[in-house]
């Protein structure tokens, strides 16, 4: 059976090879990105099919996305979670700018699947790549702001 460290490894692998990393998922596994919620995007997504959709859309933003094991840390390690910061190299499809993204991610592993992986990352920066205009091209805010669903539990 598969413990954590070796899920996060092979699902990184996954996403940068076009491989089906919802596979490693259980079936009502997630796959979460709270920090989305402040770009108005999406942040959990349930399931294989959603994490399959989730996958697909992050190879139209990016044209060369990749995680390599040598920029991958892992900080905490038990067989049931982990935790890792890793690096992607990337290139911003819709503006051509490079873009050196560090995630965060806690992992958790149940009977040799993926029962949730929650991952951080800084969105300014990936707006500051993916958006023409950069941060200036995110809609005005507003007067509450939350950087997560106001519903988000840990």
């Amino acid at each position: 059976m598969k413990d954590a460290k070796t899920l996060l490894l092979e699902f990184l692998a996954a996403v940068t090879h076009g491989q089906d990393a919802a596979a490693q998922f259980a079936e009502d596994g997630a796959l979460e990105l709270p920090f989305l919620h402040s770009l108005g995007i999406p942040w959990r997504h349930r399931g294989r099919q959603a994490i399959r959709e989730l996958q697909d859309q992050l190879a139209g933003l990016y044209v060369d996305i990749g995680f390599l094991p040598e920029d991958t840390i892992v900080l905490i390690d038990t067989p049931e979670q982990v935790f890792a910061e890793y690096m992607a190299h990337t290139t911003a499809r819709a503006t051509g700018r490079t873009l050196h993204h560090m995630f965060a991610a806690r992992l958790v592993a149940e009977n040799g699947l993926i029962k949730l992986v929650r991952e951080s990352l800084n969105v300014v920066a990936a707006a500051q790549a993916l958006l023409p205009g950069g941060v200036k091209d995110l809609p005005d805010p507003e007067k509450v702001i939350f950087s997560v669903p106001p519903d988000y539990r840990s």
